[in-house]
């Protein structure tokens, strides 16, 4: 869970996630780079808006109980109240992934990286659901996406060796 940070304005929540992101990309070790990526997951998790905060930290609660149709309710009106929230439409495309509804998914991982095109995480889960569909060229695309972005992912970037393989061929 995102550890809780003081309220900062727009400007400031821009300036501490560009800082943290230069961190995470730099990071020299796994233990650093879970550090960055927990500031930059807490700043996320802030809507800007106590409503859509509150509705979403419900919805967790919901969704971590397996009601993931109260939850999907709660999320909904988490956006209506804060439509830019990123954090939000990623929960969200989550919580559609996990119910096997890759094209609803795939529409709120687009509202999330319109909305934050840094968050390596929605990449990632573009990635996973682009390669389960078979579309294993754009997964590798995407998943190579949020390496860019956060280079230590657990486990993404044998993931992408094993798939650039598959795609590419192995080099002679």
């Amino acid at each position: 869970m995102p550890r809780i940070v003081a309220p900062v304005t727009a400007r400031e929540r821009q300036e501490r996630l560009d800082r943290l992101f230069d961190r995470l990309a730099a990071s020299a070790s796994d233990e650093d780079a879970r550090r960055f990526e927990s500031g930059i997951e807490a700043l996320w998790s802030q809507s800007g808006s106590d409503t859509a905060d509150l509705l979403t930290q419900r919805a967790l609660e919901l969704a971590a109980s397996e009601d993931s149709a109260g939850a999907l309710t709660l999320l909904r009106a988490a956006l209506e109240a804060k439509p830019d929230y990123a954090e939000g439409w990623n929960k969200r495309a989550t919580l559609f992934f996990l119910k096997g509804d890759y094209g609803r998914a795939m529409q709120d991982i687009r509202e999330t990286l319109r909305h934050e095109p840094r968050h390596y995480g929605a990449w990632a889960g573009l990635g996973r659901i682009l390669e389960q569909t078979g579309d294993e060229r754009r997964a590798l695309d995407a998943y190579r996406r949020a390496l860019a972005i956060n280079p230590r992912i657990d486990g993404l970037r044998d993931q992408v060796t094993k798939l650039a393989e598959k795609v590419q061929g192995r080099e002679i």
